[in-house]
């Protein structure tokens, strides 16, 4: 990838960060992320050959209010509402909900992320701990699918199987009955 690549800004030369993924036995449209305090969902739109499209669906911050966790978070998960008691909810709280709940579970991800620009691409590079488990990704960015496609052929990594972080993390943590990708 560093091979093929053009010259990139310094700030995505190399980018770490630690961001606790909260995922749900019942959910595979929604993938939810907290890093800084921050809370990130983004939902799946389609998959056209192979590739994935994922939009915003919602942001927040801690402490949250319990109406954004009632009528944005809980529904993304796709679970049972739990009965929340508080006006407000921080961090801390919420992950204990969180752990509480039968259907959810919050995972530790930490990425030390490599940034390139391969064919009109974003492109990265990362090892990736999940919960512990160290684990290889790239990946290509683009509206242009024929320009990913063109990256994936070129970094030999055609028919190596495309996951997200949602599917990767309930591999590792057994949440899926099924191995890694290749």
């Amino acid at each position: 990838m560093s091979r093929l690549s053009v010259p990139v800004p310094a700030k995505v030369w190399e980018r770490t960060s630690e961001e606790i993924y909260i995922i749900s036995r019942t959910n595979d449209v929604n993938n939810t992320k907290i890093r800084d305090g921050k809370m990130d969902i983004k939902t799946f739109v389609q998959e056209v050959d192979g590739l994935e499209q994922w939009n915003p669906l919602m942001k927040g911050e801690f402490p949250m209010k319990a109406e954004m966790l009632e009528k944005e978070v809980f529904p993304a998960f796709q679970v049972q509402m739990p009965s929340l008691e508080k006006d407000v909810y921080t961090l801390d709280e919420f992950l204990e909900i969180v752990k509480n709940h039968p259907d959810l579970l919050a995972v530790s991800v930490e990425k030390e992320r490599f940034g390139y620009m391969v064919n009109d691409t974003i492109c990265e590079y990362a090892n990736v701990w999940i919960n512990g488990a160290m684990v290889v990704t790239v990946n290509s960015e683009s509206t242009e699918i024929e320009d990913i496609k063109k990256t994936i052929k070129d970094l030999g990594l055609e028919g190596v199987e495309n996951i997200n972080y949602l599917q990767a993390a309930k591999r590792v943590v057994g949440m899926i009955d099924k191995k890694l990708a290749n």
